[in-house]
């Protein structure tokens, strides 16, 4: 497969594309795991979440 005089052009920016994906991807990966735990430290402490109750429990 040939790409012509703009190869490195061509190569260079999907590998830019991929990685550029791949952190995207770690970032949130991390962020994900960053919120839960952060969720489960609230939980633990005693914090409710509001979907958590019924029209009956507002005050």
């Amino acid at each position: 497969m040939s790409l012509g005089p703009y190869a490195s052009f061509i190569v260079t920016s999907y590998a830019a594309a991929a990685i550029v994906v791949a952190i995207l991807i770690g970032w949130v990966m991390l962020d994900y795991r960053n919120q839960t735990q952060r969720l489960r430290e609230l939980d633990r402490s005693g914090v409710t979440r509001r979907s958590g109750r019924s029209a009956v429990d507002t005050p």
